[in-house]
């Protein structure tokens, strides 16, 4: 389509061609369709315009034999010969155009399937608008994603493993931070392709053992004023309301995004500790929630400075307000747990309020030599804070053991984060690229906690869990790589380097912690296409996982002051090694990617308990090296054009070498993952959907981890000529998805218990302009 009218030749009396075009079956107007003035002899452009929101268009020639030519995508086009000129213009009235059939049913196909493609050093998920991408957030989205699962609190795994970076367009984002929920309110129709890459070239930032996401955005290319608007509402109370708008100009391109909702996210508890030495337990039972009302604003704009220079800014604002009730009641037994010995209740009143904000300047040039030849800059910042108050009340409920009593607790988090990244691609050749770039990040956090206890009337603080604690950490990395592709065959070489600069503050006992590290990640790709179905990729990364702040903070909560929760601030880095071999098949209903891969890792860091007078306290150590093996396999078949079917398997097994205080804690263990999908359209425009997952019992150090299995539903129904869309969801359909620990020592055995139960979502979503239907999903963790 043409951009905007096309200037004719000034001429002393020109003819003024004007009319309205609209779609036959509904009348309505058809915007930004292509109008065409053609010489009647040649059938060369004279000139030609695009139809305004209303659908009309005028423009003028100084020609007398011409043809008007309309058109527009997915519509059958149609010639006007027949043209009288009165009085110098031509008013051609309404002219109404009717859907290609032919033209339609070859988009719908090509995007309705989600499909698997390689790259050089990476495989790529393509979002079709089958049902596991339409009317889903982000998360429900990665949920799909082969390799990839997310939990009912948003917790994201690649290959079963936790240590993931996410990214969003190939750079970090607070909407994909471990305190942020925002990733539920990043749309599937927002989506282009995720990348999931389980060995990175040394392009990427290092961090992650297990990889990275790497969610990539559409570029909105659609003229004018279009979007969408969603509702949901579902049990437990989870309510959103999302707006989504995006206009777009020949030089600008602005967006926003608007949502509120309320969430709650219940999890049923039963802890169980027994002191083997004194032959005492107490048992813990109850509910703990978190509900949230959350208000996100998202607003940015492109200028597109010429066809070689755009810059983007990009703002996004959310505040969280939290509401945390819980009620727990406590029972000590002696005697192997059959005399009961008292009881009492422990009810907490939790609030807090979190804002955060993130805001992003991107510039990126083109140059002419070369598509891909081009250089990038972007600049973000980002805040999340933390005002919270908790206050907990124990009442006696049975026995001569008083346990009233009260404590209260404060925080005052905050967290800035800004990361400055360069990066320079230079095509030498179709054949041979060179990539080099550089990444500076800080990442400064002040945790100010308190905790009070009331004795004799007067709220006392409590020394031992109060503190001031601070992190500071930055990261600087240098980065180049060489790739060289031939016919079938590719080749990527690439080299980083990473200096960390950590530095933690405890104000209470004035300890300190200063890290200064320099690493290398040297990384090699390898990937050859053996014909138009099967490719073949391999590939070594070297990657690491510094401690998160909550892994070094060695203050955290008292939610269950049996069962508690440290850092250590004395926790180093796992470094791994990644070797991976791969294949892909596509051909026509059969899609099949096959992984074999092995992992080294030192400095492992896991999860020790220690236990005294009845208290758990839980805190993470480097313990030793980890040798892990494993396969992976994903396919998908689609027999017919209203049923698919879908598996995902994975397998490793693992070596463990491992000690902790002198004590040698080396084993051996495997744990499988599998995902069974089935997709089914049904006549008057339903869909349903039904995945099944399980994952298998697995060893660590000290605990045995339960088996899980759990089925998820999903419904949709196309309403309004495909502009309206109804979903219903239901996640853990049968209530069986149970997270269970066990850890049975010489001196004491703990059980955990934790539910979330069936959660129920029903929504309705609405695309104009040009947008199509989507869902704004709040609720992320």
């Amino acid at each position: 389509m043409f951009a905007s009218q096309i200037l004719v030749l000034a001429q002393s009396k020109p003819i003024v061609v004007s009319g309205e075009v609209q779609e036959s079956a509904s009348q309505q107007p058809l915007e930004f369709a292509t109008v065409k003035l053609l010489d009647a002899s040649s059938e060369q452009l004279i000139t030609g315009a695009t139809t305004g929101l209303d659908g009309t268009f005028s423009m003028e020639t100084d020609a007398t034999d011409f043809i008007l030519e309309i058109g527009f995508i997915g519509f059958k086009s149609k010639r006007i010969t027949d043209i009288k000129v009165v009085n110098g213009k031509v008013n051609a009235g309404v002219i109404s155009l009717s859907e290609d059939a032919e033209t339609l049913e070859e988009i719908v196909v090509r995007g309705e399937k989600s499909q698997t493609t390689f790259e050089l050093d990476k495989r790529v998920f393509n979002v079709g608008q089958d049902l596991t991408s339409t009317g889903a957030n982000a998360l429900e989205v990665l949920n799909n994603v082969p390799s990839v699962t997310v939990n009912l609190e948003g917790q994201i795994k690649l290959r079963g493993n936790s240590g993931v970076q996410i990214l969003i367009n190939g750079k970090p984002s607070v909407l994909a931070t471990d305190e942020s929920n925002a990733l539920g309110t990043i749309t599937a129709d927002m989506i282009e392709s995720i990348e999931v890459i389980t060995n990175p070239s040394a392009k990427y930032e290092a961090e992650g053992t297990s990889g990275i996401i790497n969610i990539i955005l559409k570029k909105e290319e659609r003229r004018g004023t279009n979007g969408s608007v969603s509702l949901n509402t579902g049990v437990p109370h989870n309510h959103s309301l999302g707006l989504s708008l995006n206009h777009r100009t020949e030089k600008f391109n602005l967006f926003s995004q608007v949502g509120i909702g309320y969430s709650e996210l219940p999890k049923d508890i039963e802890i169980i500790n027994h002191d083997k030495l004194t032959d005492t337990t107490i048992t813990s039972t109850g509910t703990e929630y978190r509900n949230e009302q959350y208000y996100n604003f998202i607003l940015g704009a492109d200028y597109h400075i010429n066809d070689y220079n755009v810059l983007t800014i990009t703002g996004n604002y959310t505040l969280e307000i939290e509401d945390q009730p819980s009620n727990t009641h406590y029972s000590l037994y002696t005697e192997n747990a059959t005399s009961l010995m008292s009881e009492w209740q422990r009810e907490e009143v939790t609030e807090a309020v979190n804002p955060k904000y993130q805001f992003e300047v991107q510039y990126k040039r083109d140059f002419k030599d070369h598509e891909d030849h081009s250089l990038l800059f972007s600049a973000i910042g980002g805040f999340f804070g933390k005002d919270q108050s908790s206050d907990f009340t124990d009442t006696t409920v049975y026995g001569e053991t008083d346990e009233d009593s009260q404590q209260k607790t404060a925080a005052d988090f905050q967290e800035g984060k800004y990361t400055f990244k360069l990066d320079y691609t230079k095509p030498f050749s179709d054949r041979f690229t060179l990539e080099v770039g550089s990444q500076f990040m800080i990442n400064n956090v002040g945790n100010d906690y308190s905790v009070h206890n009331l004795i004799n009337g007067n709220w006392v603080v409590d020394s031992t869990q109060t503190n001031l604690f601070e992190f500071n950490q930055n990261v600087l990395g240098i980065y180049g790589t060489a790739a060289y592709d031939i016919n079938k065959w590719g080749f990527k070489l690439g080299l980083r380097m990473e200096n960390t600069d950590l530095d933690t503050y405890l104000a209470n006992t004035n300890e300190t912690n200063k890290q200064n590290y320099t690493n290398f990640f040297p990384t090699v790709h390898t990937s050859y296409k053996i014909n138009d179905f099967l490719s073949l990729q391999a590939g070594y990364s070297s990657r690491i996982y510094r401690p998160r702040l909550w892994d070094l903070n060695p203050f955290f909560n008292i939610r269950n002051n049996y069962s508690i929760r440290q850092g250590n601030p004395d926790l180093m880095p796992e470094l791994t090694d990644s070797y991976e071999i791969g294949t892909v098949y596509n051909q026509g209903v059969v899609s099949l990617s096959t992984a074999v891969y092995h992992r080294y890792t030192t400095g492992v860091i896991e999860m020790i308990s220690t236990f005294e007078d009845n208290v758990n306290i839980y805190r993470p150590e480097n313990i030793g090296t980890n040798n892990s093996t494993g396969v992976e396999v994903n396919g998908k078949y689609d027999p017919t054009n209203w049923l698919s079917l879908g598996a995902d398997f994975n397998y490793n097994y693992f070596t463990r070498n491992a000690s902790y205080e002198g004590t040698v804690l080396d084993f051996s263990s495997d744990q499988w993952f599998t995902r069974l999908n089935t997709k089914i359209k049904l006549p008057a425009d339903f869909d349903i959907e039904v995945s099944g997952n399980y994952q298998s019992a697995y060893q660590t150090v000290q605990s045995e981890i339960s088996s899980i299995v759990f089925a998820d539903l999903g419904v949709r129904k196309k309403i309004m000529n495909g502009k309206g869309v109804l979903n219903l969801s239901v996640r853990d359909v049968f209530a069986s998805r149970v997270e269970e620990s066990v850890i049975d020592q010489p001196d004491f055995y703990l059980y955990d218990r934790g539910q979330r139960g069936r959660f129920v979502t029903f929504g309705f979503s609405y695309g104009f302009g040009k947008g199509e239907a989507m869902q704004y999903g709040g609720r992320g963790r």
